[in-house]
């Protein structure tokens, strides 16, 4: 059953009286999050391991990129997720060495700690978007009334500022699990290596790779809800858009942010694997070299040209067009649905409605 074939269809899903409420836009985000770890793993894999096999550090330390937010470093190695892998030379030659060295299952290697931590991330930085998009839209209809899309530079700043928040808060925990998982440690243990870690690298050690996680996410977040609202502006759509074209708006938006951003996805993948090796994956912990991204965008250009700075896009864009498709697609369905659903309560509750 459409949600949208009802009364709701004629009322603003901005509307302050029947918005959807953030408990609602989590459930909401939720199910997409699900849905985009499960059937996108195996491509972040994949790409991240053609990226991960320039920095030369395969032989026994592994780098993940699960679903879009979050990053996993992992063991290698007979006791670890997973073993070296021969020399990948494409998105379909990895797909085939990868499945016949490790096994089928290593293509969805780290996907339970992608479940456990990073889809709870994904709802925090759904439900800031759209917190900080409503509120910026009602003070911006306040000047101007007959605003009744989002407004470009709204979607762009609160996209932004929502991905910073979301990769900020949860930079410590991803230090942490990864940390349990490389050694096996208890909380006990775990605390020391953090106490260590702290007296090492200061408490911003803590946040430790996250300059290149925001160098990253930030622009695509901002260019991916910009693409959004101008191709629903294009369009002429308003309100809740359909399921179909979520789907496809999606799709576009989030491959024109890849496109853009993925020398800067090159770039944390390397600074990601030297935090690993100098600062996880250790007992006694060293500072990282603290270079900034742009030289390394040029390090990596001199060293591999600008097929380097574009490493792993091939796998990169098959599975950010989908798997936006799906986030997107599924958070616009459970707010439509959440949407009938206040309408129905208001129109309960309200005499002359």
């Amino acid at each position: 059953m459409d949600t949208r074939v009802s009364p709701a269809k004629h009322y603003d899903i901005d509307d302050p009286r029947f918005r959807i409420h953030p408990s609602q836009q989590m459930v909401s985000a939720c199910s997409g999050a699900l849905l985009t770890s499960l059937f996108m793993t195996p491509l972040d894999v994949v790409k991240t391991r053609l990226q991960a096999q320039q920095k030369m550090l395969l032989s026994n330390k592994c780098f993940l990129y699960c679903n879009g937010l979050m990053d996993h470093l992992c063991p290698c190695g007979t006791n670890g997720i997973l073993k070296t892998t021969p020399h990948l030379n494409g998105t379909i030659d990895a797909f085939a060495k990868i499945s016949q060295s490790e096994g089928i299952r290593a293509l969805w290697s780290g996907l339970s700690p992608t479940l456990v931590l990073a889809v709870p991330t994904t709802v925090i930085y759904f439900v800031a978007y759209e917190q900080l998009r409503v509120h910026a839209k009602d003070k911006y209809t306040e000047f101007h009334p007959d605003c009744t899309g989002t407004p470009w530079w709204i979607a762009m700043g609160a996209g932004s500022l929502g991905r910073t928040i979301a990769a900020t808060i949860v930079s410590p925990l991803e230090l942490v699990r990864t940390k349990m998982q490389s050694q096996k440690l208890s909380y006990w243990e775990v605390g020391q290596a953090l106490k260590s870690m702290v007296n090492t690298q200061g408490i911003l050690g803590l946040w430790t790779g996250l300059r290149p996680t925001l160098f990253r996410d930030v622009p695509f977040s901002g260019i991916y809800w910009t693409s959004y609202e101008s191709i629903k502006a294009l369009c002429n759509v308003t309100g809740s858009p359909s399921f179909q074209f979520s789907f496809i708006g999606g799709a576009v938006s989030g491959s024109i942010a890849a496109i853009i951003t993925t020398p800067f996805d090159v770039v944390k993948t390397h600074k990601q694997i030297e935090l690993g090796e100098k600062l996880i994956y250790t007992d006694t912990p060293k500072k990282p070299k603290n270079e900034s991204v742009f030289p390394a965008l040029e390090s990596i250009y001199r060293l591999h040209g600008i097929r380097g700075l574009f490493a792993g896009i091939i796998p990169r864009l098959v599975k950010v067009a989908p798997a936006c498709a799906i986030m997107l697609s599924s958070f616009e369905y459970g707010k439509a649905f959440f949407h009938t659903y206040n309408v129905t309560q208001f129109q309960r509750t309200t005499p002359g409605n």
